[in-house]
């Protein structure tokens, strides 16, 4: 499994309550789903932003190696701004992979989806990744997406995630540091957006925490 999470994972205890409470009742859109999507059912699962809601923003290219794969799971919900909302977490997403393999922080695609404090987070954890000569490797499965758009500029998005058959790698070598999947390999995540002048809803706040119960088996 990926071996880091998220520099501010040690606030999700604190914190997570106020976006999980946020994204609950009737704006509930995960779907339980015994079955991991495949790279076939574009419905459900996309591994690039172009598979995503498109728009008329001018978005910088992110590009996923051939060994990175990252399935979004019932992602889609039928309403226009819900789905713009879960297009550019699925954005997000990828950026950072694709910053992730490339060594670079100050990535074009980190800085246009984050912001904030979670720009922070996520510049310090592109490095360390880079400073240790880590990369990773595999299919990351994003599922259970629960959202809520408070209004029109302000949404909290909770999901989980599915790190079984991902893995860290050595940059220099390539070989994959493949370890059994635990209750760990599930990662629990809580973001809070906010839309910019440009319409792209940039992650404010991304929390995580591995083997909570909401997303293991």
């Amino acid at each position: 499994m990926k071996r880091r999470t998220l520099p501010v994972a040690a606030a999700f205890a604190a914190s997570a309550a106020l976006l999980l409470t946020a994204c609950g009742g009737e704006d509930d859109t995960s779907k339980d789903s015994d079955k991991i999507a495949g790279a076939g059912q574009s419905e459900e699962g996309s591994a690039s932003p172009s598979a995503a809601a498109s728009d008329s923003v001018e978005r910088p290219e992110v590009t996923l190696p051939k060994d990175i794969d990252n399935v979004f799971e019932n992602w889609k919900t039928g309403d226009a701004t819900k789905d713009a909302v879960l297009a550019d977490v699925t954005r997000r997403v990828n950026a950072t992979d694709a910053a992730i393999s490339a060594g670079d922080p100050d990535s074009d695609g980190i800085k246009f989806y984050y912001e904030g404090e979670a720009l922070i987070g996520a510049v310090e954890w592109v490095q360390g990744y880079a400073k240790d000569g880590r990369s990773i490797t595999g299919t990351t499965r994003y599922f259970k997406p629960e959202l809520k758009v408070v209004d029109k500029d302000t949404a909290a998005v909770a999901y989980c995630s599915d790190e079984s058959k991902a893995y860290d790698k050595d940059r220099k070598t390539g070989k994959a540091d493949k370890t059994a999947a635990t209750k760990n390999s599930y990662v629990t995540y809580s973001a809070r957006l906010q839309k910019n002048d440009q319409g792209v809803w940039q992650t404010t706040s991304l929390l995580s925490e591995r083997g909570n119960a909401k997303c293991t088996p």
